[in-house]
């Protein structure tokens, strides 16, 4: 038999109305799901006697409903709408009379290692500095290992082990890690995981914070600072009620730990700017958010939520790769056409590629999807008409803004080629286009020269995009675009410093 897998179970008590058919019929669907079905009774009978109101027409079953998500508020919330939504599909009148989640958390033993007596002058005590710091290294460990209360472990330590194994009168038992001597108690297991996660989060909060403090101006630093601020309150909040009994003070301690360790990396990193922590987050979420999604695959529908948008992403990106976009924005914010820039392949390529990475975001909207999938919000439910109309809003969002996130790049670029041509100073280059300054040395009369978009002045230099086929490609900051002269009547001569007019 195949198990299902799920990540909560909610012991949900639903009520089925109609004839024995659809009593039948609900159990039926139950194991479908792969929901068991613990208990049965009538309306009015066995447990609900004297809870409710007695119904022929009406039979109670305890069923637990498995599925995926996350442990929260909403968790058995999330277990209603399950079996409403397989009401509608099974056409049957069902009702969520109560619901109980099962915690299945496992409890975090504490471990012991074990080690001999035999050195002691008194087995049943550690006398001495010298033997208790022997054993506290482990010089006398034995190698096993065992898991629980300190009396329990030793007891398990000395119990007999299968094969003849005798009972170990002289073994003791020490702790590994030495937790104990803090008397902190800690959380279950997965309640330990989400509060290490959530202390982090919220540091990771604050670092963000600070990242944009370093870009903002005026009253939006304040806001910032209050952001950071609060960041961190509620980070060294969480690391206080980090363990379930004592350790208050060490949370506390490794909370300022963290905090610090990603204050220093926010404040001092090099080169962090808002947009590009926005597009790492966006990059760290997308795959996160997609793995999720697809974990969750139980319908035709839920198949098609994800692969529809790869399918489009990878769709755009092969017809991306075929042509180079960000060329063409980057010379229609010159007045040139690709063409008229002549970009190697292997630039194509990498301008492509970077394009890619943009559209990789595309994903974003299928990832947010399903981190709201996973988090059971309300309008993420089956059955919700407004799925479909929500999803397609936030793909068309992400995808809008990833249009402007293309052309931002090339304007940005444009601007930056257009600023070193009016301060006179080296252009910056853009996947292959390397604007050159160059003295214009006409060979033929002046009054004989053939240019569109101004007169070639020998005296002073030029921004340079190269040639394309007869034609010189120049900047003329006067008219404040591109000046084209046929290169038979001209030669170009590199310029040796911009900011002085040509010998």
């Amino acid at each position: 038999m195949v198990r299902r897998r799920y990540d909560q179970r909610v012991l949900t008590l639903v009520e089925v109305r109609g004839e024995a058919r659809d009593f039948e019929q609900a159990k039926a669907e139950f194991a479908l799901q792969g929901w068991p079905v613990v208990e049965e009774f009538g309306r009015g009978e066995g447990p609900s006697a004297g809870v409710l109101t007695p119904d022929p027409r009406s039979r109670l079953y305890w069923v637990e409903i498995r599925f995926f998500g996350a442990r929260g508020g909403r968790t058995e919330r999330a277990a209603g709408w399950r079996v409403r939504g397989l009401a509608k599909a099974a056409v049957l009148e069902m009702y969520v009379r109560r619901t109980r989640l099962v915690d299945p958390d496992r409890e975090l033993l504490e471990e012991y290692r074990s080690h001999t007596t035999a050195h002691r002058r008194d087995p049943r005590r550690a006398t001495g500095r010298r033997a208790r710091a022997l054993e506290g290294w482990g010089h006398y460990d034995t190698g096993s290992v065992a898991l629980g209360t300190p009396s329990e472990a030793r007891r398990l330590a000395r119990m007999p082990t299968p094969g003849g194994g005798a009972a170990g009168a002289d073994l003791d038992v020490r702790m590994s890690p030495r937790r104990g001597l803090r008397r902190i108690e800690l959380p279950r297991e997965e309640e330990l995981t989400r509060r290490l996660a959530v202390l982090i989060g919220w540091s990771l909060g604050m670092a963000c914070a600070v990242v944009f403090l370093k870009e903002a101006v005026g009253p939006a630093r304040w806001l910032w600072i209050a952001v950071g601020c609060a960041c961190l309150a509620r980070a060294l909040l969480v690391a206080t009620r980090f363990y379930e009994a004592g350790g208050r003070l060490f949370g506390f301690s490794c909370g300022c730990l963290t905090a610090l360790l990603f204050l220093v990396l926010a404040y001092w990193a090099p080169g962090w700017t808002p947009a590009q922590l926005l597009l790492c987050a966006g990059m760290a979420v997308t795959p996160v958010g997609i793995w999720l999604l697809v974990r969750q695959w139980t319908t035709w529908s839920e198949w098609l939520t994800a692969t529809v948008p790869l399918a489009v992403t990878l769709a755009t990106g092969l017809v991306v790769a075929s042509g180079s976009v960000l060329h063409g924005l980057y010379g229609d914010g010159l007045d040139l056409t690709q063409e008229e820039l002549d970009v190697p392949g292997l630039w194509q390529v990498a301008a492509g590629l970077k394009l890619i990475t943009y559209l990789a975001l595309g994903l974003l909207g299928p990832a947010l999807w399903g981190i709201a999938k996973h988090l059971h919000l309300a309008f993420t439910r089956p059955g919700e008409y407004l799925n479909a109309i929500i999803y397609v809003l936030l793909y068309v969002l992400v995808l809008a803004s990833l249009a402007g996130l293309a052309a931002d790049n090339a304007a940005r670029a444009v601007a930056r080629t257009k600023a070193a041509a009016e301060q006179r100073r080296e252009a910056p280059p853009y996947f292959g286009v390397r604007p050159e300054w160059v003295c214009v040395r006409p060979t033929v009369p002046t009054a004989e020269l053939n240019s569109e978009g101004g007169l070639v002045d020998p005296r002073r230099p030029y921004l340079s995009f190269g040639t394309a086929g007869d034609t010189v490609l120049l900047w003329n900051t006067d008219t404040g675009a591109p000046l084209k002269q046929r290169s038979d009547q001209v030669r170009l001569e590199p310029a040796k410093d911009p900011a002085r007019p040509c010998p």
